[in-house]
Parts: structure tokens; C-alpha cells; sequence
């Protein structure tokens, strides 16, 4: 036997020297480039987007994977088959010329000084003013109109809400299953927040539309004094002394913070999963054994819930639009560099703008307009116009063309297209036509996407993943050894197909308005036994439920998703309105129109009315 076994490695030997010692291993005269012809589209059949392959891993098996991932053999050999059989080598088959486009600011277009016919207080008061579907039967959330029209008329005051509120997050603390929307809360402060409220309302000197009215903001945000700890374990020891932009301004609107909301992990995820003993995993309103989506989920469960009509999200890769999609609420991504993230952890600079979760398109857009202003603080934004609420309240959608790619747009769950196809048809019969459009190269688009999110986390996480590797979550660890295999060529090629893809999106918008797609490809997935102690990693999910999202965060142009209906296990069902950059006012006109196609809005399984 040893004879034999010697004669075998000495046959090895020479392949082996040759392989490692001898062949070029840097590049190849045989490798085939696939040439893109600057401005033009890479001409293919409409196939529907490819879904990837990847077993969904908890217990023991992610425990598994995590560990050789990290090992030499899983980074030269395995995760290289991953990222093979999933197509994320594609950049290393193009040849792009366009010069890379590293961050998608684009700036504001020259048009006539043209007054408005109603400025932006008179537009929201007449949303404020508007019948909202309170009026009428059945159930409604409590939206920013509840709020005021409770202080305005003196039925209650903020201090009362508050009380209220800090009654019912000691009850989401102790039920079972927890809620696990809000992390951090602090009952003095709150206190503080409301009666300085409610003395500005006494005395006829409120701030703002947002005066009394209680938000949370995502964890990933500076909010004095609580922990800066972005869903993680080992961030934010010390309590933060500095507020980020955002929570700077919702304080000067007077708005009651409530706490900082549940994350997923440093926001590498879509389900909201995250297990460590900070966190524990938020339960979807609607279902509790049911994820809220990620990475923005106790914002959404919280609004979804009734616990504020207002939480403050980030959004890399769908991380506002899918927990408010799966909690059947309403999820505004701005602009690139329309809302100041200072003061949020850079996770990943290119693809990340911040935006509400509201109860109502008329809330998000009362939110947008008190955030969306220039900070000095903050360079991506220093190019944008004025925020406008210009035609918002049109009677109609006339005049308005919006697109639709059809094959991208049906490669969803059978139940969420019929719902959707139904919409489209909605939004026709108020007067906008639809035009058939092809989105170009998408399948670059969702590869270069995650090349760039995950490039930038790895980047910035590096003394992170040094120093507290074993205090991560194993899906997060999952997802960095996975970083680790994308070069600087892989970056750069990626950012080449950015610029193509957002030449191809100003040529669509010569044509149409607004781009049309449901929001999620399926409803928000179950909860296991195992994902409460281990978590879990489920690339494939994660791939699917960011399809429809990757083209806002990769351009940088703004999204809208508004619930209209219902999956037959009671789960929401959203659809996504997308615009040119800057253009918000148009995302938020046509969702007026979408929330009127939602018969009824069905009460969460979970919910705290804090006005009754």
C-alpha cells in the first residue's frame, strides 16, 4: 500500500509543480472578452431574470459553511464555485469602456424659474385636509392627520401619546413572541420630547407638520443618548453624544423620537434576521412567525404595528422598500444624495440613500419635505434642487406615460403578478398610458450591484472583521468571506456598467415618466426554530428579494413602494413606482392613485392603536 501511495504522489508532483510553479495563472490568451459597445445595449433575447442557486443554511450547516468559508480551501475553492454557479464572474467576462462612474450623483437639470401654482405648506395641508380612508369602514393606521387632528383639537396632547407609547413598548417587550421593533428606548426622554411638544401646541407655536408626532429612527443613525450599535453587539459601547442630519431636523420639527429600531446586522441582509442578545429577530405585524424584511425591519415593523406613524430607513438594497413592502406600509428611497446619511455608519457609500417609512404616500411625502434639504456636512448632495411637491395632488395621472419592461416585470410569485398586472390597469383607467420599454443589460446590473455593496461593506468592515470576527453573526460573516472574492478589477468593470446603465436610464426617461414594477418578487418568508438561535443565510432569497430594487440603489434614482393588496396567507403585497433622478413629486403623485386601488386595508395581527 505505501509503495502505491508514494508512486501516486510522485505522480502528482510534476501536474502540481506545473499548475502552481510553471502556468500562467494571472490570465489567459484564450480568455474571451465580451465587448460593449459604448451607449448601446448589449442586443440579447428577453429572457427573464435568472434566479440563483444557493441552499438556505441554519444550525449546525451555516455554522459549517461560515467556518470553511473562511478557510483557505473555502476561499480558493469553494465560495470560487459560488460565485461561478450564482454568475458574479460576469464582470470578468466584459469588456466596458465607458470610464467608471464611482458615486451616482447626477446633477440637478436647468429648467425655467416657473413659480408654482401652490407652494409645498399648501400642497401638504391639503393632503393633511384631504378624506383619507379613516373615513371609512374598517380599519386604517394612525397616520401623521390622526396626530394633529387629536392635538389641534385638544383630545389629546403629546404628553398623552407618549405615555401611551411607553405603555405599549413595556407591552411589546414582554409578549410573546416579543415585537422586537424598537431596541432602544428611554422613557425620560420621551417625556422630555412630548411635553416641550405639548406646551409649543398650548401656546400656538408649533415647529412643523411633524410637532408631536412620535418617529423612530434605524439603529444605523446617530440618536443621542442612546447606543450607536448598527444590530451589532460590539459597535456603540459608549452612548452616542451626536446626533446624525436627520435626527438633528426631526428633533427641530419637534417630532417625539420614540427610540432607535431593530436592524439587520451592519445591514447585511433582506430578512431582518438577527439573533445576537441586543437584538433577537422582529416579528412581521401581519404573521409574527414571518420575517419583516430587511435591513430596515423594526422601522417597518414599528409604523406596521401602530407604534409611530413615522420610522426614518436606509436603503443600499431595497433596505427600506422590502420591510415595508412585507409589513404593508409605504417606503420612500430618495434620490441619491436627496436625504444627508451623515451621521449614519458608511456602509456602503455608492448605493445607500436614506428614506421613510410612513403609514401613507401623504406622510412619506410630508417626511421628504422636511428632510430633504442640502447639508453642508454631507458633499453627494450639494447638487440637488429644491424639494417639490409640484402636482402631487393632480385629480388625475393624465399626461403621465409610464413604462413597463413585462419580462422583468413578471418574474415574480404568480399571486404578486396578478395583483400587480391589476394595478397597472388602475393606474391606466385614471388617464396615464403605458408604454412598453426594455430595461437594458439587467442582468449586469444585479452582478455589478452586489460586486459594489459588498465591495464597499468588506472595505469599511476590515478592522471589524479583523478584530471582532467571532462576536458577528454567521450570516454576516457569511456574506463578508463572500466580499472577499471580488477584486479591484471586479469593482472597476462594475462601476464601468454604471455608467452605461444610468446613459440607458436617461434615455428611458425621454420617453416615460415613471418605470413600473412590483416591489418584492414574493411575501415575506417564514421564521424557523433554528433562525432564532443561529440565524440564517439564504442567498437565494436575498437575490430574489432585492430584483426589483438593485436598479434604484445602482443609479442612485428614487423609488416608491405602496401596498395594494394581499396574498392569500394574508401576507402584504406592494408595488413599485420608479422616476429620472430628482423627481420624487412624480413617485408621490401616482402613489396617491395606487393607494385608491387597495379596497381595504387589513389590521396586522399585531396592533397598538396609541390614540384610542
Amino acid at each position: 500500500m505505501a509503495p502505491l501511495l508514494l508512486l501516486f504522489l510522485l505522480t502528482l508532483l510534476p501536474a502540481a509543480t506545473y499548475l502552481c510553479c510553471v502556468r500562467r495563472y494571472t490570465g489567459s490568451a484564450s480568455t474571451v472578452l465580451h465587448r460593449r459597445q459604448p451607449g448601446r445595449a448589449e442586443a440579447r433575447g428577453r429572457s427573464p431574470p435568472r434566479d440563483p442557486w444557493a441552499p438556505r443554511l441554519c444550525g449546525s450547516g451555516l455554522r459549517l459553511f461560515v467556518h470553511v468559508a473562511n478557510t483557505a480551501f473555502g476561499q480558493i475553492c469553494l465560495l470560487p464555485l459560488l460565485i461561478r454557479l450564482n454568475n458574479f464572474s460576469l464582470m470578468r467576462s466584459l469588456d466596458i469602456h465607458e470610464d467608471p462612474t464611482f458615486i451616482p450623483e447626477v446633477a440637478a437639470e436647468v429648467t425655467e424659474d416657473k413659480s408654482e401654482a401652490k407652494s409645498t405648506s399648501d400642497i401638504i395641508e391639503q393632503l393633511i385636509g384631504a378624506r383619507s380612508d379613516s373615513a371609512s369602514d374598517g380599519f386604517s393606521f394612525k397616520g401623521i392627520k390622526d396626530y394633529l387632528d387629536c392635538y389641534r383639537s385638544g383630545k389629546l396632547t403629546p404628553s398623552q401619546v407618549a405615555k401611551n407609547i411607553i405603555a405599549m413598548l413595556e407591552d411589546c417587550d414582554k409578549s410573546t413572541p416579543p415585537l422586537r421593533a424598537i431596541v432602544q428606548w428611554d422613557q425620560e426622554q420621551i417625556m422630555l420630547m412630548a411635553e416641550a411638544s405639548t406646551a409649543r401646541y398650548r401656546n400656538k407655536c408649533t415647529l412643523s407638520y411633524l410637532d408631536g408626532i412620535p418617529v423612530c429612527l434605524k439603529e444605523e443613525f446617530k440618536v443621542v443618548p442612546y447606543h450607536h450599535r448598527a444590530g451589532t453587539v460590539y459597535l456603540g459601547t459608549e452612548p452616542e453624544t451626536e446626533d446624525a442630519t436627520v435626527t438633528k431636523k426631526l428633533r427641530e420639527a419637534g417630532a417625539i423620537i420614540i427610540g432607535v429600531s431593530n436592524m439587520h446586522e451592519l445591514g447585511t441582509g433582506t430578512t431582518g434576521c438577527n439573533p445576537n442578545r441586543y437584538h433577537k429577530i422582529p416579528r412581521n405585524p401581519y404573521k409574527p412567525n414571518h420575517f419583516t424584511g430587511g435591513s430596515s425591519s423594526g422601522s417597518a415593523a414599528a409604523v406596521a404595528a401602530g407604534l409611530c406613524p413615522v420610522a426614518i430607513g436606509t436603503d443600499g438594497g431595497g433596505s427600506v422598500r422590502i420591510p415595508a413592502s412585507f409589513c404593508g406600509v409605504v417606503g420612500l428611497k430618495g434620490t441619491f444624495g436627496r436625504i444627508s446619511s451623515q451621521g449614519s455608519l458608511p456602509l456602503s457609500y455608492s448605493t445607500v440613500s436614506v428614506g421613510p417609512i410612513c403609514t401613507s404616500v401623504a406622510d412619506a411625502a410630508i417626511v421628504y419635505s422636511i428632510l430633504a434639504e442640502l447639508d453642508p456636512l454631507y458633499p453627494y448632495g450639494l447638487k440637488q434642487p429644491k424639494a417639490t411637491l409640484s402636482g402631487m395632488c393632480a385629480p388625475d395621472l393624465k399626461g403621465l406615460k409610464l413604462g413597463v419592461d413585462w419580462t422583468f416585470f413578471k418574474a415574480c410569485d404568480a399571486e404578486v403578478l396578478s395583483i400587480c398586472e391589476k394595478a397597472v390597469e388602475h393606474l391606466q383607467s385614471l388617464g396615464a398610458s403605458v408604454v412598453e420599454v426594455s430595461l437594458p443589460e439587467m442582468e449586469e446590473v444585479r452582478v455589478a450591484h452586489v460586486i459594489c455593496i459588498l465591495s464597499e461593506m468588506r472595505d469599511f468592515l476590515q478592522p471589524d472583521f479583523n478584530k471582532h470576527f467571532h462576536e458577528m453573526n454567521l450570516d454576516t460573516r457569511a456574506n463578508l468571506a463572500l466580499a472577499s472574492q471580488f477584486t479591484a478589477l471586479d469593482y472597476i468593470t462594475a462601476n464601468r456598467q454604471r455608467t452605461r446603465s444610468m446613459r440607458f436610464l436617461r434615455e428611458i426617461f425621454t420617453t416615460v415618466n415613471c418605470i413600473l414594477t412590483p416591489a418584492v418578487a414574493s411575501t415575506a418568508p417564514r421564521i424557523y426554530e433554528s433562525d432564532l438561535l443561529t440565524g440564517s443565510s439564504d442567498s437565494s432569497f436575498t437575490v430574489r428579494s432585492m430584483r426589483f430594487m438593485q436598479l434604484g440603489n445602482f443609479t442612485g434614482i428614487p423609488c416608491l413602494v405602496v401596498p395594494i393588496g394581499y396574498s392569500t396567507a394574508g401576507l402584504p403585497i406592494s408595488f413599485q413606482v420608479m422616476a429620472k433622478w430628482w423627481d420624487e413629486a412624480v413617485l408621490l403623485r401616482i402613489g396617491l392613485k395606487l393607494e385608491q386601488f387597495r379596497y381595504q386595508t387589513k389590521k396586522p395581527s399585531i396592533y397598538y392603536d396609541i390614540l384610542a
